[in-house]
């Protein structure tokens, strides 16, 4: 008991120590932390703590759906327009199909191995009247939709990290919500306007043979769609007619960036070298006529080719404010969403809320800690004063650990910090019970200790195995403010296992080394 190897002395140093330096960082200042490097860096505060604002978003599973359908319906035209098919009915069938019908019977024949391979996830069927059908199995838009969750979550986050908002939480909740905690966002209206747009950029040509005003009384071309315009504040036309036919896709922008123009705010932007190629293409072959810029279909600009545009590049005016141009070229950059985000839910919690709630997890901390100290020095004498070193070691181990584990701390973690305490003292109240049984039963001192921490240590560590099971569900099984529970009742239990059964029984060794007692202070 007395001979506590030198390597466990010099591991116990080191990792108090290590404690010490990680755990520090969260006694200084944001403007303090902030020149420190990335390993060394405070717990985050969670929104509950620090204020924010809390959005529930969810995607628009039956939009992505849709959009196959569309897609699958131009593969089609496209296919049989380049064959010369005849055809007709082509569009959607229901939730999961589209079909259509091939005329003439020679290119039903023809046609079937291409069609067949249009798309080889698709059960494909034929009629006798030539109707082609083309059903898309559950499974396979399963898989569509949650690449598309799965998308939106990475845009999303995309979208938050160039706003340089500090520690956001984004996560996924059940099978079709993204859940966006932003604390210390002091703009939700603007956060949850950003977040909220699709963003999906294309370029289309706009269709010159008939007027916006024609089309709105029903004289719209095959091929062709009528489309609002964002610009009719300033006296320009309220309606476009545009060319269905995608020239440029914003998917082939490789960036976008504010700057002016002329004075004025406009968004600058470049094409990948592929992308660069089929819009320099698509302007040499159209100069003298107008190129819709089409975002989430509205029309914001729709400038005139005045000669081919070949390096790659390019600007959008639209009598934006700096403000705007700013966001535009934020959502270009961070790309578009596949599918739109509804806004469930909303909540914004004030700094001062925020204030309140880390004065009164303060206070309770505390007295927490003040009401052990005491307990424990009244009941066992210096080696409760002991117990309290450890325990104070303990608190500070924990919040080293939070730091590196880069975690964030909310009002639950708090809670789960103050029931560490006592929990950390527990252990060392079984040894000390033990320690003062085995000395009524007749052992020296040195023999009463050994015995008390061994026999002991099966009690604490089958205690601390099952909270362990329990904390393990709660992070398995919660969501959040849960999670962060049990992560902080998890670390609290490992530190307190190490400060009572390390650091306690070296004090009570080099204690006993030095006085040499004759009887036990309990």
């Amino acid at each position: 008991m007395l001979q506590f190897p030198k390597w466990k002395i010099v591991m116990v140093l080191l990792v108090s120590l290590a404690g010490l330096i990680w755990s520090a960082p969260n006694l200084l200042s944001r403007d303090v932390t902030d020149r420190l490097p990335s390993w060394l860096q405070p717990v985050s505060l969670g929104l509950d703590l620090q204020g924010g604002s809390y959005l529930l978003l969810e995607v628009d599973t039956a939009y992505v759906v849709r959009e196959h359908q569309a897609s699958m319906v131009e593969s089609l035209r496209t296919l049989l327009r380049k064959e010369k098919a005849k055809y007709a009915d082509l569009g959607a069938q229901g939730r999961d199909g589209v079909k259509v019908r091939v005329l003439d019977p020679a290119d039903r024949d023809r046609l079937r191995p291409d069609l067949r391979k249009l798309d080889p996830e698709a059960e494909v069927s034929f009629a006798d009247d030539g109707l082609a059908t083309f059903k898309f199995p559950e499974p396979v838009l399963n898989k569509r939709i949650k690449a598309a969750i799965d998308q939106s979550i990475e845009i999303v986050r995309r979208r938050v990290d160039e706003l340089g908002t500090r520690e956001p939480s984004i996560q996924r909740q059940g099978t079709d919500r993204i859940v966006v905690q932003l604390p210390g966002v002091k703009e939700p209206d603007r956060i949850k306007a950003l977040l909220g747009k699709t963003a999906k950029l294309t370029f289309h040509l706009v269709d010159d043979s008939v007027s916006p005003e024609e089309a709105q009384r029903g004289r719209l071309p095959a091929g062709s769609v009528l489309l609002p315009s964002a610009e009719q504040e300033r006296g320009l036309p309220s309606h476009y007619v545009v060319k269905k036919r995608v020239e440029v896709g914003g998917d082939m922008l490789v960036d976008a960036q504010p700057t002016f123009s002329n004075g004025q705010p406009v968004v600058s932007f470049r094409f990948s070298v592929a992308g660069g190629k089929k819009f320099g293409d698509a302007t040499r072959e159209n100069v003298n006529k107008l190129l819709a810029i089409v975002l989430d279909d509205k029309v914001i600009s729709a400038p005139k080719v005045n000669e081919p545009i070949t390096g790659g590049s390019g600007v959008i005016s639209g009598n934006f404010t700096v403000r705007q141009a700013q966001d535009l070229s934020l959502l270009l950059r961070a790309g578009a969403l596949p599918a739109p985000l509804q806004v469930l839910e909303e909540r914004t919690v004030g700094p001062d809320l925020g204030a309140d709630s880390i004065r009164s997890g303060a206070i309770a901390s505390g007295l927490g800690i003040i009401l052990v100290v005491i307990f424990m020095w009244l009941i066992y004498g210096i080696l409760g004063l002991m117990a309290n070193v450890a325990l104070v070691l303990n608190i500070i181990l924990l919040m080293a650990l939070l730091s590196i584990l880069g975690a964030t701390l909310t009002l639950p973690g708090i809670a789960g910090i103050v029931l560490t305490m006592g929990m950390a003292v527990d252990a060392n109240v079984l040894i000390y019970e033990r320690i003062r049984e085995e000395h009524r039963l007749g052992r020296g001192v040195i023999g009463a200790v050994q015995a008390g921490f061994e026999r002991a240590f099966g009690t604490i560590f089958d205690a601390n195995l099952t909270t362990l099971v329990a904390a393990a569900l709660l992070f398995q099984f919660g969501t959040g403010p849960i999670r962060g529970f049990a992560v902080t009742l998890t670390l609290g239990l490992i530190s307190s296992m190490f400060t009572a059964i390390m650091v306690t029984r070296l004090m009570v060794s080099l204690w006993i080394k030095w006085r040499r007692p004759k009887t036990l202070p309990l």
